[in-house]
């Protein structure tokens, strides 16, 4: 069950030219409100029409009282532009402006709003107070129309709330040579997100602390549950639960003044010889739960999964972009049979860390590559399986080495190939992936570790990343064929 989101509460506020019938935004309004009750739910429909900036600041003291978390402004007709920028400013939570579309071409005189044109005035005036507002595509629309611009801003307004009530929770530094996994701090800041960063010698006392705690049987037996015949590993299952528990009990401790978290883990060199096993299955369990755990204390992957959770309401994971698929399996199992060109074909894999409800099948046995140098008797916990097969989206949000915000976004698909390996591993296709590998994720430096949304969320991600503050041109995609990368040789 995900019980680590938010809840939005939107509220629509329609905004009135002094000039023009003040009728037609508040009709236009009620038309918007029941297209969108009717289709998707509930959203607070403010009586007060703005007009002027005291107008504005009833209509906030409305919003406010009535408990709204995000708001629509909606320019049924022209629109003030500045008292509907200065709702915006003031208002504490992100917003969304759209406009009215005519109705009617037997109606253009008196019952014409011109809210295509306030549309324009509407966004220079944010600009020049340096406001941020979601204005989607198109955002002038009929009410039906509108209403899906607003579900879509639901789910985008539950990613600014929740970045901006988010702690990300680290334990110890990096491993040596994973300074891909480069965590300049200061854009956690920028977007809102606090950080807590601690010692695993912390988790470690915290975990020892916790031996003998009572409700060590009954997470083991949850575990064992939901783990069924694929239980190899039967005899660390109250260890694991002994580290669930600990992990659980540490956000109620230090989450503090925020409401959302997600922990940026450390699972080796040490973690093993000293824990007496991988954390990994414990990590797909609290991902499962909606509190993402990144591996390797790559805080940006945590929060990149953070993220994907929001948008998606539902489990994420976190996987190395990384091994190509042989050309015999290519040739035996996805030529001929899906339209992919085997460059276009790669394994996403972590050790163990992908929520059970992901995987086609899977079982808790131990980690192969750490058991290569260590006991095999401290490498057990991870969950192993192929993911399921349906649609995905790989996507990153990172902080450069300098300190600036950079995003990559790329739908495509699990195939329902099995990968003949270890792991939570499954087998991806992205349209023309070894151009996106070369000229964004190589070019760009991006780390290894990319967050994977279940399901094609690339529209909404985009929208969020913009409203963040990621600029447009470091947002990048994989390129359709016939479309150059600006690094990509033209002559190639």
């Amino acid at each position: 069950m995900i019980n680590n989101l938010p809840e939005v509460k939107l509220g629509i506020v329609a905004v009135s030219r002094d000039c023009f019938p003040m009728s037609l935004s508040e009709n236009r309004r009620k038309a918007v409100v029941e297209a969108y009750t009717a289709k998707y739910g509930d959203i607070y429909e403010c009586p007060v029409c703005i007009e002027s900036e005291l107008d504005m600041r009833k209509a906030l003291a409305d919003v406010n009282a009535a408990g709204c978390n995000a708001i629509v402004v909606y320019l049924g007709n022209f629109g003030p532009e500045s008292a509907e920028t200065l709702l915006i400013k003031e208002f504490d939570g992100p917003a969304m402006v759209i406009a009215a579309a005519e109705e009617t071409g037997t109606n253009l005189i008196d019952g014409r709003g011109d809210a295509y044109c306030g549309m324009l005035n509407a966004s220079y005036n944010l600009k020049l107070r340096n406001l941020r507002a979601y204005i989607p595509e198109n955002p002038v629309g009929t009410a039906a129309e509108c209403a899906d611009m607003i579900d879509d801003f639901n789910a985008i307004a539950r990613g600014i709330i929740g970045l901006r009530n988010l702690k990300i929770i680290g334990f110890g530094p990096r491993p040596q040579d994973f300074l891909a996994c480069n965590a300049p701090i200061k854009q956690l800041y920028n977007l809102g997100v606090e950080i807590e960063e601690n010692s695993e010698l912390d988790l470690f006392e915290a975990f020892n602390k916790h031996a003998g705690d009572p409700r060590i049987p009954e997470v083991a037996a949850d575990m064992a549950a939901e783990l069924g015949a694929g239980n190899k590993k039967p005899q660390i299952l109250d260890k694991l639960a002994q580290y669930e528990i600990t992990l659980l009990d540490w956000i109620e401790a230090h989450k503090g003044s925020r409401k959302y978290v997600c922990i940026a883990g450390k699972c080796w060199p040490a973690f093993q010889t000293q824990f007496g096993f991988v954390p990994c299955y414990v990590n797909s369990r609290l991902t499962k739960m909606g509190i993402p755990v990144s591996c390797e204390v790559d805080i940006y992957g945590a929060l990149s999964e953070f993220i994907g959770t929001v948008i998606s309401k539902d489990a994420v994971t976190l996987l190395d972009i990384n091994n190509t698929v042989p050309y015999d399996l290519y040739d035996e199992d996805i030529k001929g049979k899906y339209d992919y060109k085997a460059c276009e074909t790669f394994m996403g894999f972590h050790c163990g860390n992908t929520a059970s409800t992901k995987l086609s099948k899977f079982a808790m046995c131990n980690q192969r590559i750490m058991a290569r140098t260590l006991p095999e008797e401290v490498t057990n916990g991870t969950l192993e399986g192929d993911i399921a097969p349906g649609e995905i989206t790989f996507f990153r949000l990172q902080s450069t080495s300098d300190a600036k915000l950079r995003a990559y976004i790329a739908e495509g698909e699990v195939l329902p190939v099995a990968t003949r390996s270890f792991g939570s591993i499954g087998i991806f296709a992205i349209p023309e992936m070894n151009r996106f590998y070369r000229h964004v994720l190589i070019q760009k430096n991006y780390p290894h570790h990319g967050a994977v949304a279940f399901g094609h969320y690339g529209r909404l991600l985009y929208e969020l990343f913009k409203y963040v503050g990621v600029k447009f041109s470091e947002i990048d995609y994989n390129q359709p064929k016939g479309v150059r990368y600006p690094s990509e040789n033209p002559f190639a």
